[in-house]
Parts: C-alpha cells; structure tokens; sequence
C-alpha cells in the first residue's frame, strides 16, 4: 500500500497499487447514502391528504393540483409545502413555496392560489401541504 496525492474534497487516502479504495472508505460512503435514503424517507412520510392545512380558517373551496406530466413520466413523488396568507375576504393573497420538489412546486402554487377560505375579521396565514403520488 502507499499514500497517494490528497483526493479532491477527500483529503488524502490510502490506495494499493491498482487503485483501489480501502474497505474503511466504502463503508463511509455506504453510510451516507443509507443516511440520505433515510432523509428521503423521512421527508416524503407525510401523512397522505391533497390539502392538509394548518390555517386556522375553514376552506370554502379546495382545487387539487394537476400532477405535472414531467413528474409523472420521471416518477416524481413527495410534499410540497407552500406558505398561505389568506385575505379578510377569504381570498388567497399570497402563496410561497417553503419546500418540495421544483417539479411539483408549480402545480402546487396554482392549485392553493384558487383556493378559497370562510371570511375572517384580518389576515391570516399558515401552511399548506400537498402529496403529490401518481398511485393515488
């Protein structure tokens, strides 16, 4: 065995002479990604609901996001949250994306936008999640 040049982004590594990483590195590298299945598993564990809000106002009318043909074709599945900030009218007047895939983003955002809420005596604002699955 012998040390070779530091790896990029690596720091330096202990290679034989065929260039073979050691057994200690690829058991790091399969920690990270069992970690990262498991963030991922984590993050897409929603319970399952189109429009589970966290607006302390009741919802007149819900509009269902259309699933985006992209996401379908790639298999696109998760959360998308989106921060709601409703007039005294109960009108949406405001809709950010806090989190969630960018290809489900958008269907998200025009969905929640035509939603409409009971009438309040100001602004509110909250949460709004949507699980995007095409088995559903």
């Amino acid at each position: 065995m012998r040390w070779c040049a530091p790896c990029p982004n690596i720091g330096q590594r202990q290679h034989d002479k065929g260039g073979n990483v050691p057994f200690q590195a690829q058991k790091r590298g399969f920690a990270v990604i069992v970690l990262l299945l498991l963030i991922g598993w984590i993050a897409t564990s929603a319970p399952l609901a189109w429009g589970q809000e966290e607006i302390n106002r009741k919802t007149k009318i819900k509009v269902a996001p259309v699933y985006p043909d992209l996401a379908r074709r790639m298999k696109i599945t998760g959360v998308v949250k989106v921060m709601v900030t409703v007039s005294a009218n109960g009108a949406v007047k405001d809709a950010k994306l806090v989190g969630g895939h960018p290809v489900l983003a958008n269907a998200a955002l025009d969905a929640v936008k035509k939603w409409r809420f009971e009438t309040g005596p100001q602004e509110s604002s909250g949460i709004v999640e949507f699980r995007f699955d095409p088995n559903q």
